[in-house]
């Protein structure tokens, strides 16, 4: 790619954007630049006539019929199937539910329970130390529930993955791009070196899905999860989901039997008995009006080539990464994401001293990223409602912050409760 270091540079890249066309399908704030879709993807246009519909119809009008008129029973499993066609989700099946929280708690359970009947010896748990904290949490507690020698270890810079695998390790949990940083794991490289160390492998997907390509199927994954408010513009607290490979599927049992994961939950029986197929990682009643409208968002993803979604994406970043450099090499800022394309998700993170003020004084002129600890300015790039002059005049903006010192003033070094 060329570098476009003039703003008439990316407005002719914009003119000849093959995915220009899906910025109109989303419901973007006039006046502002929003690189924070890694954390909240925007409104997609139809998803308010979705929930219009269910609400008024479905629920107001249909009421407790539409359990079957409207099929909200086969909801999770059919948006599942859609989702698992966009992860490449081959031999394999999904079902949308509940937060990447517990679905990770019971990918977790069911992997170990895998091992204990298969390796016993094997009670290691191997993590990064650079995980969102959600997946360590959720470890933890699937260790204290167990509490049978089971350890969690965590992998980093100077413990690596080579270095963690050995005759111990039960299960690996991955994050297939970290959330603070941006690197992306190769997952099937990854993946085969896990298993032929006699591992199972549960990667999370929340950074990835929508704007990076996923093939869990030629990758032979075990399980996985991930959320839908990101890329996907699911909306806040859309449904996660989980995914299970076919020979696992029917094997475990993940540890929240819940009557939806029942094999008859209407018989209303005192034991439970899962359900054959993706059907048993389901737990509680779903939420219909997340599920209808978080759907929105998977019918946009589908319908984008991947292929043209990652190469833009690619290209913005890089776009980023220059003109930052180009444009504001006297500021203490230093790059965390990966240079090469093949190592880089879908967002830019660079650290600042003032970080936290920094991101403040940013988006109080109009372009939203996001701040996390320590010091990590974050700028989500999604392909599908972002230009290239997007991306030149968020570095302007970011440059004008750090030159003429905005994020001195007061107002922008008051901590919410939501950084």
């Amino acid at each position: 790619m060329t570098p476009l270091l003039t703003r008439e540079d990316c407005l002719s890249a914009d003119e000849r954007d093959p995915l220009a066309m899906y910025r109109n399908r989303f419901d973007l704030p006039e006046g502002i630049i929003y690189l924070d879709g890694n954390s909240l993807g925007v409104l997609p246009r139809d998803a308010a006539a979705r929930a219009n519909r269910v609400i008024h119809q479905e629920w107001g009008t249909d009421l407790i019929g539409s359990w079957n008129t409207h099929r909200w029973f086969e909801m999770p499993v059919r948006i599942g199937e859609k989702i698992s066609e966009l992860i490449g989700g081959t031999g394999g099946a999904c079902v949308a539910t509940d937060t990447t929280s517990l679905n990770i708690f019971k990918t977790l359970g069911a992997a170990l329970d895998i091992q204990s009947q298969d390796h016993p010896r094997r009670r290691v748990v191997v993590a990064e130390r650079e995980s969102f904290p959600t997946d360590l949490y959720m470890a933890e507690g699937m260790i204290r529930t167990l509490d049978s020698g089971y350890e969690l270890r965590l992998i980093d810079d100077a413990l690596t993955l080579d270095d963690a695998l050995d005759d111990d390790v039960a299960v690996v949990l991955l994050t297939q791009v970290n959330y603070r940083t941006g690197r992306l794991w190769d997952m099937a490289a990854t993946t085969s070196k896990i298993q032929a160390a006699g591992a199972l492998v549960i990667w999370d997907l929340c950074h990835s899905i929508g704007a990076v390509p996923i093939a869990l199927g030629s990758a032979n994954v075990d399980f996985a999860v991930g959320c839908t408010y990101k890329y996907l513009n699911g909306g806040p607290g859309s449904p996660a989901f989980v995914w299970v490979a076919d020979r696992h599927v029917n094997r475990a049992r993940q540890p929240l039997s819940g009557w939806w994961g029942h094999q008859k939950p209407f018989e209303m029986t005192v034991r439970y008995e899962p359900s054959t197929g993706i059907r048993r990682y389901l737990t509680g009643t779903q939420p219909m009006i997340s599920l209808a409208t978080m759907e929105v968002g998977v019918d946009i993803a589908l319908e984008v080539d991947q292929t043209a979604l990652r190469t833009k994406s690619l290209e913005l970043t890089s776009l980023f990464i220059s003109l930052v450099e180009e444009r504001i090499p006297h500021h203490p800022l230093t790059l965390i994401t990966p240079r090469q394309d093949d190592e880089r998700g879908s967002h830019v993170s660079l650290r600042h001293p003032e970080g936290f003020a920094v991101m403040k004084a940013l988006i109080a002129n109009g372009v939203i990223g996001d701040y996390r600890e320590p010091e990590v300015l974050r700028f989500g790039i999604t392909p599908l409602y972002l230009g290239y002059t997007d991306v030149w005049d968020a570095v302007e903006a970011l440059r004008r912050v750090l030159d003429e010192e905005l994020w001195r003033a007061p107002e922008f070094q008051i901590r919410g409760a939501v950084t």
